[in-house]
């Protein structure tokens, strides 16, 4: 099946064969694909290789022959964007995360659009921790397991502002009663619900919460950016 110009954004490479890369794509409507980009890594290759870098929007040529495609052509649509320092770290996150919770052929073009819209958005002065939120909850949304934020567990009843809870993966919002180092204030699950920055103890508290939903999502297994970011946070605690 030949697909042409079909919008997409590399997510991984590795070399592949001795000239060649296999690409983990972000595609609008055919979902992750894996893409064999031939000869990509020989001299005469190396304008077609110097497009297929992270973050660039792009537009392929691609013929699908069973789990991969082959690349035919590349066209970039815009100007890439150039993250740097956190930003750049986020944005692997982001690969990531699609990488880990995708599965190939797939298609989602919602999941698509939100990862065209969070690039935007880490190339800005959007805050870093809060647009990472965002794309978590749309992200999980878009893959089917979205999150129950506006509604107890246990009781049906809507979510208190000022109450506290915890969040179970599989139910929701559970109130607690008494103090819980790990509590969730209401106001910061209706904040990621409705799409309102919560502030900076909030977005603390919801970055793990995140982390137990995508780990339950992942089998109970890790990300590989997780631990770049504590060893980086880890080192700049010992320069200061």
């Amino acid at each position: 099946m030949r697909i042409d110009q079909q919008p997409a954004y590399v997510l991984h490479a590795r070399p592949y064969r001795e000239t060649s890369l296999l690409l983990e794509c972000l595609t609008r409507d055919h979902g992750r694909l894996g893409v064999v980009a031939r000869g990509v890594r020989s001299e005469r290759g190396r304008l077609l290789r110097s497009q297929l870098e992270p973050f660039q929007p792009l537009a392929l040529d691609l013929l699908m022959r069973g789990e991969l495609a082959t690349l035919r052509a590349a066209d970039t649509l815009a100007n890439g964007l150039r993250l740097q320092g956190d930003a750049a770290m986020a944005g692997l996150y982001l690969n990531e995360l699609v990488v880990r919770l995708t599965e190939r052929q797939d298609p989602s073009p919602t999941l698509f659009d939100a990862y065209a819209r969070t690039l935007a958005r880490l190339g800005s002065d959007d805050p870093l921790a809060w647009t990472l939120r965002r794309f978590e909850r749309d992200l999980l949304d878009a893959l089917g397991y979205a999150l129950q934020l506006e509604f107890e567990a246990d009781s049906g009843e809507p979510v208190a502002a000022e109450g506290l809870y915890r969040y179970d993966v599989e139910q929701g919002p559970v109130r607690l009663q008494g103090t819980n180092v790990r509590a969730i204030r209401g106001a910061d699950l209706l904040g990621l619900a409705q799409d309102r920055a919560p502030d900076a103890a909030g977005l603390a508290v919801l970055r793990d919460m995140m982390r137990d939903v995508i780990r339950f999502h992942l089998g109970g297994g890790e990300l590989r950016a997780w631990r770049v970011l504590s060893m980086a946070l880890a080192s700049r605690g010992r320069q200061r």
